[in-house]
């Protein structure tokens, strides 16, 4: 497991991101994660668009799933189950969000494994033959190096992610629970907990990803309106 995890994981992200780096991103590290990381949410695409689809048909049963959360507000088992079964019918699924975030959080386990040792270049590195090696690589990006932690980097995704939370729970405030408040502000202050202990990177390659995600549901809702409800 090993030796595939480093022979067809690790080292092709390696000469890949170096290749960026020594190409379109002009010697910036930086910018060759940004590059990697669009990339990336480019070649996901296609499960973005149906986890796109997925949210749009999810909105348009909105009406329905609050009915349903309302008249088995004090049975949580049998709400979950009648949810389950309108999503079900309706062909909801969460199967392409899951393979969209697990792929990037392989890549960034492997990100981590760069900076910690990659960059270095010891002898259990090795650059494909069309990948320039660099003299030296330049880690810092706006002033902040990539290998370093940053508390401001950090509180940017933080913030971010706690403005998607809001926005989603304002939509839906009076079916808010203490348990919706606690994850609002809970899950935020882990998340800059966890990227306060890591290099800069991981901060840059959430926010990068995180805006590509929001500029893909931007381009849903400019196009693709939710129909107001009906009566029935």
């Amino acid at each position: 497991m090993g030796q595939f995890w480093h022979d067809f994981l690790y080292t092709p992200l390696l000469n890949f991101l170096f290749f960026l780096y020594s190409g379109p991103a002009f010697g910036n590290l930086g910018v060759a994660v940004v590059e990697l990381t669009v990339l990336l949410r480019f070649a996901l695409l296609p499960f973005s668009i149906v986890d796109e689809r997925n949210r749009f048909r999810y909105e348009k049963l909105n009406k329905k799933i609050e009915a349903i959360e309302r008249d088995f507000k004090a049975d949580h088992v049998k709400r979950a189950e009648r949810i389950r079964e309108l999503l079900k019918t309706h062909k909801v699924s969460y199967w392409s969000k899951v393979a969209v975030l697990g792929i990037q959080a392989l890549v960034l386990v492997l990100l981590y494994q760069v900076f910690v040792s990659g960059i270095r270049f010891t002898r259990y590195e090795v650059l494909y033959t069309w990948v320039k090696v660099p003299e030296q690589v330049n880690t810092v990006f706006l002033g902040f190096n990539l290998a370093e932690k940053s508390l401001l980097w950090g509180s940017i995704v933080a913030v971010l992610l706690f403005l998607q939370i809001y926005t989603v729970q304002k939509q839906r405030e009076h079916l808010i629970r203490r348990s919706d408040v606690m994850y609002l502000f809970l899950f935020p202050i882990f998340t800059l907990v966890v990227l306060m202990l890591l290099p800069m990177v991981k901060s840059l390659f959430i926010l990068t990803s995180m805006l590509f995600s929001m500029f893909i549901f931007g381009v849903r809702k400019a196009f693709f309106k939710v129909p107001p409800p009906t009566a029935d």
